[in-house]
């Protein structure tokens, strides 16, 4: 008999990717479709069609469907046992959403194995082109939402976050509003029904292998601006303000760790699934990233990519105007907070060749020739308009609490790297964030290869800093998830499920005295009369971006 694996999925913005691990964690299988180049036909750029406005962005939710039947094809060609498939789960790209049509329930349950998913389901969605996390055209809905309720922190009182154009009950009420006639062929069902007629991508997918609506989770549903994520039910004065009768096309929203049922039996059928292969409900790709780094309370895991991201597990979270709360995808007790950067890297990149050369080498070299603190001189750097907080342009600091129009190279350098891990760390404390004792930071992305900068990450935070290799971490995250899914109801906790996975590698520890030179209260080097710590100090810097 083949020992048993585990699947995990991630519908992504530019790629369909999967992962099969053993009992053992190890990866056994991995494949992925690109949605450009595998799906010419579907004529996407980046995975997605960027409309004539530039602010509506959307995807082909058949390119989806066909992306799925590609990789279970390449799969079962390359010998690929799916009976050996315990358990599944995946992620979806957040926010996100998907309409399915009136009677949709019946060709789902009921496709022949003989086609192709996509061929039975052609005809099953009343908007053929979903709205993704890219789409800004919701303005006047986000408005509306939060006049609604009270104010843009009473919003994020509520859901976890302001409205954000992104976000699905946001993207909800532009279809109302622009196409009731859209909306309303999306059926109703009576709410406590295993059925709903408005997915998630990630719901939308998990429906996909149930031959049922799958239920939105409660990680994924915290980022639409329509769960209340301390009672984890839906808000029916934000329902009702983005569309009539939203409950009932929603249906009820679920622990992420629920088991939805066993595999449809058209896998079974055309892949030879096992009938007892089950669904573990799906989720949002961040939220399965968590998973996929392996965070426990109290962790930071930061992304330095082309945007900087950080993932918080955190116990009494504060909801703030910047920065997301959401419902721990693996404890639902706790929270995750949610933080994004658009300067990240390729700010660094650009100071790295005007101050550096080009060279890495020679900017950690110039890192390191200046001093925890920079002698009082700090920096704010966006190219962009950055998302937390709102803020463009240059904008330098002396000890004297001027503002200058240039630095020296090597302080330049410096600047740049601590303006940023500040502004990270007190955004983040805003959210609720405490560091601890055992505060571990998880780091991965380009710039975590890079010691130096790893070293003002750990001073800045005053916590040790470890080095993940997670490529695909939504995608492990998901094959985790599907592990734990089975167990979690008896309380086993996913740290248990995965205590045989590789450890994170220690990558530098903090240098004695730092902290209390960046973040202390009453050490404060912003500024020579400014006695502060880290929350009057970004309201001050925040005044300082506005002007």
């Amino acid at each position: 008999m083949a020992a048993p694996c585990f699947l995990g999925w991630d519908f992504s913005t530019q790629q369909l990717k999967v992962i099969a691990i053993d009992e053992h964690l190890r990866v056994i299988y991995e494949d992925n479709v690109n949605f450009d180049k595998d799906l010419p036909e579907f004529k996407t750029q980046g995975g997605a069609h960027v409309h004539s406005d530039r602010l509506t962005v959307t995807s082909p939710v058949l390119m989806w469907v066909k992306a799925l039947d590609m990789i279970l094809e390449k799969m079962k060609s390359s010998g690929f046992n799916f009976s050996q498939v315990r358990a599944l789960s995946g992620a979806g790209q957040q926010h996100g959403s998907v309409y399915w049509k009136k009677g949709s329930i019946q060709i789902l349950k009921g496709v022949s194995p003989e086609l192709p998913l996509h061929q039975s389901l052609k005809a099953c969605f009343a908007v053929s082109n979903s709205p993704i996390w890219m789409d800004s055209s919701t303005a006047l809905q986000c408005s509306a939402l939060e006049d609604a309720v009270g104010g843009a922190q009473h919003l994020a009182n509520i859901t976890g976050s302001r409205a954000y154009e992104r976000f699905t009950g946001n993207q909800i009420a532009k279809i109302y509003n622009q196409n009731p006639e859209v909306y309303a062929q999306t059926e109703l069902v009576p709410i406590g029904a295993p059925q709903k007629r408005i997915s998630l991508v990630s719901s939308f997918a998990a429906s996909l292998f149930l031959g049922a609506y799958a239920p939105i989770d409660y990680s994924d549903g915290s980022g639409m601006n329509l769960l209340q994520i301390w009672e984890k039910v839906w808000s029916a004065p934000c329902l009702d303000a983005c569309a009539p009768g939203l409950v009932e096309k929603l249906g009820n929203p679920v622990p992420s760790h629920s088991v939805l049922g066993s595999i449809s039996p058209y896998y079974v059928q055309r892949y030879e699934f096992s009938p007892d292969c089950k669904i573990v409900a799906f989720t949002g790709d961040n939220p399965a990233s968590l998973a996929g780094m392996r965070l426990q309370e109290g962790d930071i895991a930061i992304s330095l990519g082309t945007s900087d991201t950080l993932f918080l597990w955190i116990q009494e979270p504060t909801p703030a105007l910047e920065g997301h709360i959401l419902c721990n995808p693996v404890d639902s007790q706790t929270y995750m907070a949610l933080l994004c950067f658009k300067n990240g890297s390729l700010m660094r990149e650009r100071i790295r060749n005007e101050c550096a050369s080009g060279s890495w080498d020679d900017f950690s070299k110039a890192l390191s020739s200046t001093v925890a603190g920079n002698n009082g001189n700090l920096g704010f750097y966006f190219d962009v308009m950055e998302i937390t907080p709102e803020a463009v342009g240059i904008h330098r600091f002396n000890s004297e609490n001027q503002k200058v129009l240039n630095f020296p190279k090597e302080v330049e350098i410096r600047a740049l790297i601590e303006g940023q891990f500040m502004a990270k760390r007190i955004h983040a404390e805003k959210l609720g964030y405490k560091v601890m004792p055992k505060t571990r930071i998880l780091a991965t992305g380009g710039a975590s290869h890079n010691k130096k900068i790893l070293q003002v990450l750990s001073d800045v935070f005053n916590a040790p800093v470890y080095t993940i290799d997670t490529a695909n971490s939504a995608c492990l995250g998901s094959a985790y998830r599907a592990i734990h899914g089975l167990v979690a109801e008896t309380n086993v906790p996913l740290a248990d499920v995965v205590k045989l996975a590789p450890e994170p590698r220690l990558a530098v520890t903090p240098t004695a005295g730092a902290e209390e030179v960046l973040i202390s209260p009453g050490k404060c080097h912003l500024s020579s009369d400014l006695r502060c710590g880290p929350r009057m100090k970004l309201e001050k810097l925040e005044v300082r971006w506005s002007c």
